[in-house]
């Protein structure tokens, strides 16, 4: 028989000297119920209780599965429960180091297995997103008789890197990120359960806040820092884990940002106005600060989307693609890449020609409309399609900008209490240069007349 997912002299020496194994290791639960986060996944008659025995009994086995997510929200330990809860025959193999020999040994293991005294195996493979079509092919015939229920894990989208075929014989099962809240639960059972630090010593909300940020959903890089910090503190003779213990354990110091309070706003403040001032080092420098502190990328997405127009407007029009680009990007991608593009952004903007001139018309004319300066529209605006307009007048000596010359035709558009207001008035910088020159000569011709030295078009 296989090894199991832990070689039985390693769980010999951790049962001996627990201090032995990380921290991460000593934490995983061993029961589904002991799991963190993905409790969509962990409902009675679920598939994954059912590969642990729960409910698997009549005619209905447990399907083989898929599990997608990123690194350090529980694939692998999923798999390391059903390897201690499952009477089934368990083994482990990495699609970084095995390849179609050891699939089809352990294939053959399996059909002996379950010929020779009724025994089923689950396959764990990591990673099989690493494996090419023709090893995900040698899969096929023990998945699809069921001679191995396969767990197997991916960071990648399983559309684009699991072949189609499998994909049909398993159940794909979408990890959700972990939240604050689940990686917060994690910590406290860590410090006080005996598999961990036993009580040794106590975590401040301050050093808590720093490992949630440094943590960024993984909960194996969360154990990791709190092992860190409190082997220093222990090392120091200290009852708890200062901010600067751990931040000295972990090299990597504590920013101070407050995501709900003063902090989150003036740092982004300062971002905008880095930007608004061409100052990209600057404003580079802030978003770091805002990413390291686990500032959601897409609140930092949506204040660039605010920039391009409010700061950077009609000077590169490219400007607002760009931004509205890098939101979507951020959204499917995430952290830790979604960084690149937030720093392309950002770049962009601050290094774009400025102009608020689209911003400061806008809001002109909104100030008007607000001080009631609407009145009626003209009647020629109107609209005269409905029966019975034309007796009240509307749509009447209405000009059609197409049938004349240039596009434009010389009539009031405004209602007579804005006629002849100004709300927008471009500047010279960038492409919105081109705007000035069009925009007085488009003025020009609805008064009526001939603009200086231009043709008849608006541009």
């Amino acid at each position: 028989m296989e090894p199991d997912l832990f070689t039985a002299a390693a769980e010999d020496r951790q049962e001996r000297e627990p201090s032995s194994s990380p921290l991460a290791v000593r934490m995983r639960p061993r029961t589904l119920d002991e799991v963190v986060g993905q409790q969509h996944l962990l409902k009675p008659g679920s598939p994954l209780r059912r590969l642990v025995g729960e409910g698997s009994g009549g005619p209905a086995g447990p399907s083989s599965v898929i599990l997608w997510g990123p690194p350090g929200i529980g694939k692998t330990t999923l798999a390391y429960v059903v390897s201690q809860a499952t009477n089934k025959r368990f083994v482990e193999l990495s699609a970084i180091t095995a390849g179609v020999k050891e699939v089809r040994a352990v294939i053959d293991g399996a059909r002996r297995a379950s010929g020779g005294y009724g025994k089923e195996t689950v396959l764990f493979l990591d990673e099989i997103h690493r494996f090419s079509k023709a090893q995900q092919d040698s899969l096929l015939p023990a998945v699809e008789n069921r001679w191995v229920t396969l767990v197997a894990a991916t960071t990648e989208n399983p559309y684009f890197s699991i072949i189609s075929p499998l994909l049909s014989r398993s159940l794909l099962l979408t990890l959700e990120p972990l939240t604050d809240d689940d990686l917060r639960g994690l910590l406290h059972r860590a410090l006080a359960d005996e598999r961990g630090l036993g009580g040794a010593v106590a975590l401040p909300a301050d050093s808590e806040a720093h490992l949630l940020r440094i943590a960024g959903g993984d909960a194996r890089r969360a154990l990791t820092a709190l092992e860190a910090g409190a082997g220093s503190a222990i090392a120091n003779g200290e009852g708890e884990i200062t901010l600067e213990t751990l931040s000295d354990a972990v090299n990597q110091a504590a920013v101070k940002y407050d995501r709900d309070g003063d902090q989150h706003y003036d740092v982004a403040s300062a971002l905008i106005k880095s930007i608004r001032g061409s100052d990209v080092d600057a404003a580079l420098h802030y978003l770091a600060r805002m990413i390291e502190a686990g500032e959601d990328p897409r609140f930092i997405a949506r204040r660039l989307m605010i920039s391009a127009s409010e700061d950077v407007g009609l000077a590169d029009p490219g400007a607002l693609q760009t931004t509205v680009a890098a939101a979507q990007a951020v959204a499917l991608i995430g952290f830790p890449e979604a960084r690149i593009i937030l720093g392309q952004a950002t770049v962009a903007l601050a290094l774009a020609p400025k102009s608020n001139a689209a911003y400061l018309a806008i809001d002109a004319a909104l100030t008007d409309v607000r001080a009631g300066l609407a009145g009626p529209v003209p009647p020629h605006l109107r609209d005269g399609h409905y029966k019975g307009a034309q007796k009240l007048g509307h749509g009447q000596g209405y000009l059609y900008p197409h049938d004349l010359p240039g596009g434009i035709a010389a009539q009031q558009y405004a209602p007579d209490a804005v006629h002849g207001k100004r709300y927008y008035e471009p500047t010279r910088y960038g492409a919105e240069a081109r705007y000035a020159d069009v925009v007085e000569r488009v003025r020009a011709r609805l008064r009526g007349e001939q603009p200086p030295s231009a043709g008849d078009g608006a541009s």
